[in-house]
């Protein structure tokens, strides 16, 4: 079995010798009941990882060596989900299985159609239960780097980061082209938009068209929004060699 993950600061993990406390020490120390001459992975979930092994074991932290230190590289091409806002819990559902996946970075958009709204005042609160739950699927993933949870984007700001893609696909059920034809480039960015449960409107799909998005379609049947983006970065990742 693969050692658990997880998470601590870059300079700790740099001087050899580790003591995990706080939440993280605690859940290992208390939860998973790690002791003595275990192995635990450390990241700092931005592409350092440690190979440790448990020295000692208190009430709610543990001390660590560190065996072999790693620096993994961005992984290229870049794969970005722009991620209409879902209903209810489905958003930590989507953020969850693309993390899982190994999506780059996130991008929730507050498309026209979408029910839930991030009212201002509720916002940051928002984005940290995404965050919370991308570092949380990160660790169960065994990533050494963590996704990027991008602010919220307006339909503007998407159409800016379509613009500065190597590749930008718009999901759409009517679309022509199949996902699985498209070729992804071998570096930069390749930007997703999945739309809301209600569509994509035809205002968006021009604007994003004329930013340089390509309608394309998912497959024959139609996915939820909180399901259709880890569809597409599981092609994705396969037509890139990533997988």
């Amino acid at each position: 079995m693969s050692p658990p993950v997880f998470l601590a600061a870059t300079d700790a993990l740099e001087r050899g010798g580790v003591v995990l406390d706080g939440p993280e020490g605690r859940h290992a120390a208390t939860v998973r009941r790690l002791r003595p001459g275990e192995r635990v992975d450390l990241t700092d979930g931005a592409g350092l990882l440690a190979e440790c092994v448990v020295a000692d074991a208190g009430r709610a932290s543990l001390t660590l060596d560190v065996l072999a230190l790693h620096r993994r590289p961005a992984p290229s091409p870049r794969i970005v989900v722009v991620q209409a806002l879902p209903k209810g819990e489905r958003g930590e559902l989507a953020v969850e299985t693309m993390t899982e996946a190994g999506v780059d970075e996130i991008v929730p958009w507050s498309a026209a159609r979408c029910v839930t709204q991030w009212r201002p005042e509720r916002r940051e609160k928002a984005l940290a239960r995404w965050r919370g739950t991308a570092r949380e699927a990160g660790k169960q993933a065994r990533r050494s780097r963590f996704p990027e949870i991008a602010g919220l984007a307006s339909t503007g700001e998407v159409a800016g980061r379509i613009a500065a893609a190597s590749l930008a696909l718009v999901l759409h059920e009517e679309a022509d082209a199949p996902l699985s034809a498209a070729e992804p480039p071998a570096e930069g960015e390749i930007v997703v938009v999945v739309g809301p449960e209600g569509g994509i409107t035809e205002d968006e799909l021009e604007r994003f068209a004329e930013a340089g998005g390509r309608p394309t379609r998912l497959g024959p049947t139609v996915l939820r929004t909180s399901t259709a983006g880890v569809a597409a970065v599981a092609v994705l990742l396969a037509a890139t060699g990533r997988w």
